[in-house]
């Protein structure tokens, strides 16, 4: 059971909402019925590649109404990092429009010359010459940033490289290692509980990875729903060192718990 204390939720989007475009069957009476409660609600994707109005209309294509405003990505978790960081920077990015707008609505100037940051993203065309820019800009003392350390992504025709991967190729090269900004880093946690003025003690992480989303949220001191329509199965989890706070079949389970 929910804790009834429970009054706002962060929503993992893959694997607990959809797969691939298609709804996850009760994903949109759950959302519904958070609606209907006034529950505050934020969807969490580590991917940074769409800006929150490309994965609004991706959701809704799929029956999903989802705000923009209630998406949360590791692109914005970077740009908001980037700007508490260091205010007006400056940055050398790979990604796509999710990060680089992000990061330009922080603030940012990207520059290829002398950059205060590399920041790595998804993309899905990575550039051999973008590449070794970064790894030469890593090398001259640019302070190594990369959204997310999920080492691919999956497609219907199988996985490709993610930010991971690249992160760990430039890493290989120069020695330094990236600060990661999403999950499993529970900053993308709090940065997610910020943005929806939330706090920890009373917000529930769902999500299917306990890498990830479960980490991250036990990390952040919340409550931690594991769902099993994506990545992990149940004979899985004991694997683990550590163990989420309830296991259900899918968030549609969830639907009865609210209140």
């Amino acid at each position: 059971m929910t804790p009834p204390e429970i009054r706002s939720w962060l929503i993992d989007m893959d694997g607990v909402l959809v797969h691939d475009d298609n709804a996850i069957p009760g994903a949109d009476r759950f959302l519904a019925r958070l609606e209907e409660l006034g529950m505050g609600f934020m969807v969490m994707t580590n991917n940074s590649t769409y800006t929150p109005r490309d994965l609004a209309a991706r959701l809704l294509s799929s029956g999903l109404r989802v705000p923009e405003d209630a998406i949360w990505t590791s692109a914005l978790a970077t740009a908001r990092f980037l700007r508490k960081q260091r205010p007006n920077g400056s940055a050398f990015v790979i990604g796509e429009s999710g990060l680089t707008t992000a990061l330009h609505d922080a603030g940012y100037v990207l520059t290829e010359r002398d950059p205060d940051y590399v920041v790595i993203g998804e993309t899905r065309t990575y550039s051999f010459e973008r590449v070794t820019r970064a790894i030469r800009l890593v090398a001259s003392g640019a302070r190594f940033i990369a959204t997310n350390p999920d080492p691919t992504g999956p497609t219907p025709d199988g996985p490709v490289p993610a930010t991971g991967a690249i992160a760990a190729l430039i890493s290989r090269a120069t020695g330094v290692e990236p600060y990661f900004v999403g999950k499993p880093n529970p900053l993308m946690v709090r940065s997610a509980l910020n943005a929806l003025d939330a706090h920890s003690e009373t917000a529930a992480v769902i999500g299917d990875r306990m890498d990830t989303d479960i980490k991250s949220g036990l990390e952040a001191g919340m409550h931690t729903v594991l769902v099993l329509t994506g990545s992990t199965a149940r004979e899985q989890v004991d694997r683990f060192p550590f163990r989420p706070s309830q296991i259900v079949e899918s968030i549609a389970d969830l639907i009865d718990d609210l209140h």
